[in-house]
């Protein structure tokens, strides 16, 4: 029957969509969790269309939804007694499909959890050594690659504090200039796939 192909399709539509709304967090939560690095942030060119993936998302599963209670009422005349329906046409698809794309949707507001505190206690021995640098930052885009940014730099020893932000579109960095460099931070946050821009004294 095509109006089942049809959604099918539209579920599949939907999920894809939802995933994609979250395609510039879900990589370097991905990253961290392999233990592995590089340029998780390349789909961040994504992040400007995620209002219109979830709506395509939303639209799609809902048509998918439509469709099912459409072929429900109409099951007695169109099937044959007895027939099992297949697993995309029943309802546990539909909800399988649904939370997941729930699930990817909300993930940038979640993803922090992935996120250990990796922040080291510092020994200030000289206050003078005490530096506090801006970076700006290009590709930063939610929550979740501030997270990503601020982890990467709190792996370096003589690291104070960090405050990254996606909207200001930088991070300040407190650092005991004897043990860390400027150098050492800035490389840190490109080997996220975020890329430093500039950097100024604060």
């Amino acid at each position: 029957m095509s109006t089942e192909k049809t959604s099918k399709k539209a579920a599949y539509t939907g999920l894809f969509a939802a995933i994609a709304a979250s395609s510039c967090c879900i990589p370097p939560v991905i990253a961290l969790i392999a233990g592995v690095g590089g340029s998780v942030s390349a789909l961040s060119w994504m992040e400007p269309f995620r209002p219109y993936l979830i709506g395509l998302a939303v639209v799609a599963i809902g048509y998918a939804w439509y469709n099912y209670y459409k072929l429900k009422n109409t099951d007695d005349c169109d099937c044959e007694i007895g027939e099992k329906p297949r697993w995309f046409q029943t309802k546990g698809f539909l909800i399988c499909i649904t939370l997941f794309a729930v699930v990817s949707i909300a993930f940038p507001y979640y993803a922090s959890i992935f996120y250990p505190d990796n922040k080291k206690e510092v020994v200030i021995v000289n206050q003078s050594n005490i530096q506090t640098l801006n970076f700006d930052i290009k590709g930063m885009t939610c929550a979740s690659c501030e997270q990503h940014v601020t982890h990467a730099i709190n792996e370096l020893e003589g690291i104070v504090n960090v405050a990254s932000s996606f909207e200001k579109a930088n991070a300040k960095v407190e650092f005991d200039n004897s043990k860390t460099t400027k150098e050492d931070i800035e490389k840190a946050i490109n080997s996220t796939g975020y890329k430093v821009t500039g950097k100024k004294e604060n």
